[in-house]
């Protein structure tokens, strides 16, 4: 337009030149403006750009952030759960005292009632003693028999 205009000065009229100038006015109005629309738009550009890159900063921020939690409840369970193993183990460890603690006791007993009736009955004491004596030789002989087997055996593996 401003190519058009300056050719053809001279042979427009004042109305002409006028309107020509009016035109020229706008057009450059409408430029500026379109200068500061187009800037405008580059620095919105610019700026959603760099609150996308915060954005996605925050974002893998927080997802670290949850996977560190997710560790941590991980782990707290993980602990929860050995502390409640031990837990039942101290508890079946405290009633196995118990049991032992109260056979002891019945133990004492009949060892007592068997005390008992062998200070009463002289002669049952006298017949558990020659029963254990028994006892005691028939564990030698059987030794004495195992022994020898195993001697033979050793020697005749060794011929």
């Amino acid at each position: 337009m401003t190519d058009i205009s300056s050719t053809t000065s001279g042979l427009l009229t004042r109305e002409a030149q006028h309107t020509l100038q009016r035109h020229r006015d706008i057009l450059q109005d409408y430029s500026q403006e379109f200068k500061k629309t187009q800037n405008n738009l580059r620095s919105r550009r610019e700026r959603e750009e760099l609150l996308q890159a915060v954005r996605g900063e925050i974002d893998s921020s927080k997802t670290a952030l949850n996977r560190r939690m997710d560790l941590y409840m991980k782990e707290h369970d993980h602990i929860k759960a050995s502390e409640r193993l031990v837990d039942e183990q101290i508890a079946i460890a405290i009633e196995t005292k118990e049991n032992l603690v109260n056979q002891r006791f019945a133990f004492k007993k009949i060892q007592s009632r068997v005390n008992d009736i062998t200070s009463r009955f002289p002669a049952l004491n006298n017949l558990i003693s020659k029963i254990n004596v028994k006892k005691r030789k028939d564990s030698i002989i059987i030794g004495t028999v195992i022994g020898t087997c195993i001697f033979l055996l050793m020697m005749y593996s060794l011929r």
